[in-house]
């Protein structure tokens, strides 16, 4: 009876130290899925909408009786496009068009968004970040007109947008391992949201239902952030303003739990020193432009990195045709961006294995990728469609790469709370720009080539 009670007073002594630890795992696991989850249902109607919009544009052409050829549904006639004479086989507009009619609202969030987005509270703006993603799926799928159709895009970049800037700024107050969570999450939209998209019109289902069914995804956004995630006790969900209050309130409470949780330490306390001062309120205007100022190192390369990378998706894709290949030009195409997806699925889900701090490595790599294949298109000189596959999947890789690494170290080695928050959401603008000159410069290099 006597050895019965000491076992008994043993575990029960045992117990909240196994029971904490147990907790931090399920909460740090809890977390990493809920932010994967939210990577994907914030770019899953911007990966969407393009394909979508296009059919539906398409289906009201043909309503209307006019020739309406769509900026990226890749139609073409096998043997040479029949509305051109060109060698390239090229649409009469630039995939560009679309593209930079999509990354236009993006880029003019992420530009002001920084300097007023604290005002607003992280649950308004997920509200909102669903609210438009709905508000996007509706208008395209009940479009009668051309505009209709546009202005369902403009919607989805608008929440893509917000969300992206919005969900990178909430990893400041959690364990820097939900960045890779989030990596992993936008990258696995771009395939899924194709694959998704394909399937459902593949068994028979119209655009327009498809589209209706893929209403589930914002409502599974809502279920990811508020029931899934584990918020620390302090977290400003309907305050607004910057970290620094709620994180210092979170730091005193990390150092009282310190002696429970040695374990895991390093994962519960905040990304800051809890003992450093950290001034209270948002950053003033001139605090922002120095923060800026220091972020240049990370945001030109990974803008390089995208203006190389969506000029090659967007100027050189649809014109690396290969006509007695095994695939036809259209469906050449189509396996070009899916590999381009599982190449960028891949590297952001790296982050856990590999981390590169030089990201100007990876911008002059991508550089050398789109000079190659400027060339291959002038020139022709790849004997086959299979070296472009292996060089399109590396392509995504780098790309992949250079997105979640920027937004690892700008996390790890920003100095302090209210820097890192803002830092990770005016970051955010670099990928953008990128895509938006590379959609300008497609243009007229798309022209040159399709006059040859």
């Amino acid at each position: 009876m006597n050895l019965t009670i000491m076992d008994q007073t043993d575990s029960v002594n045992a117990d909240p130290v196994l029971t904490v630890n147990r907790q931090g795992r399920c909460k740090n696991w809890r977390n990493w899925v809920g932010f994967w989850l939210l990577g994907l249902c914030n770019n899953f109607a911007y990966v969407v909408m393009l394909s979508a919009a296009h059919d539906i544009l398409k289906q009201q052409g043909s309503d209307n009786s006019t020739v309406l050829i769509p900026a990226s549904s890749h139609w073409h006639v096998e043997g040479g496009n029949a509305s051109n004479s060109s060698r390239y086989d090229c649409n009469p507009v630039s995939t560009a068009a679309v593209l930079l009619a999509d990354i236009l609202p993006t880029l003019i969030i992420k530009l002001f968004a920084p300097f007023l987005i604290h005002k607003f509270p992280y649950g308004f703006r997920v509200l909102v970040c669903v609210a438009t993603a709905i508000v996007s799926f509706l208008l395209v799928s009940f479009s009668s007109t051309v505009w209709m159709s546009i202005m369902g895009v403009v919607f989805a970049s608008v929440s893509s947008g917000l969300g992206e800037l919005s969900f990178l700024s909430l990893t400041v107050f959690f364990s820097r391992d939900v960045l890779g969570g989030w990596g992993s999450g936008t990258g696995g939209a771009g395939v899924a949201g194709a694959l998704l998209y394909s399937a459902l019109t593949q068994v028979g289902l119209s655009p327009r239902v498809t589209l209706q069914v893929m209403l589930v995804v914002p409502v599974a956004m809502v279920v990811s952030y508020f029931f899934l995630l584990v918020f620390p006790p302090s977290f400003p969900q309907w305050q607004c303003g910057e970290a620094g209050p709620a994180l210092s309130v979170r730091g005193r409470c990390s150092q009282e739990r310190q002696p429970l949780m040695e374990d895991s330490a390093e994962e519960e306390q905040p990304q800051s020193a809890p003992e450093e001062y950290m001034p209270t309120g948002p950053l003033t205007f001139t605090e922002k432009c120095q923060c800026i100022k220091g972020l240049l190192g990370f945001v030109l390369p990974l803008g390089l990195v995208y203006f190389a990378e969506y000029f090659i998706n967007q100027g050189l894709m649809e014109l690396l045709y290969f006509p007695n290949f095994v695939f036809s030009h259209a469906e050449q195409y189509r396996w070009y961006q899916t590999l381009y997806q599982v190449g960028v699925l891949i590297s952001r889900s790296s982050l856990c294995c590999l981390k590169i701090r030089t990201i100007w490595a990876l911008s002059l790599l991508q550089c050398v990728n789109a000079v190659l294949l400027g060339l291959a298109v002038y020139y022709e000189f790849l004997p086959s469609g299979w070296l472009v596959f292996g060089i399109v999947l590396y392509e995504g890789l780098l790309g992949g790469a250079a997105y979640v690494n920027t937004f690892y170290f700008i996390s790890k080695e920003q100095t302090g709370d209210r820097q890192r928050e803002f830092a990770m959401a005016a970051a955010s603008v670099g990928d953008s720009m990128g895509i938006a000159l590379s959609a300008v410069t497609a243009f007229p290099v798309h022209r040159y080539f399709c006059s040859l």
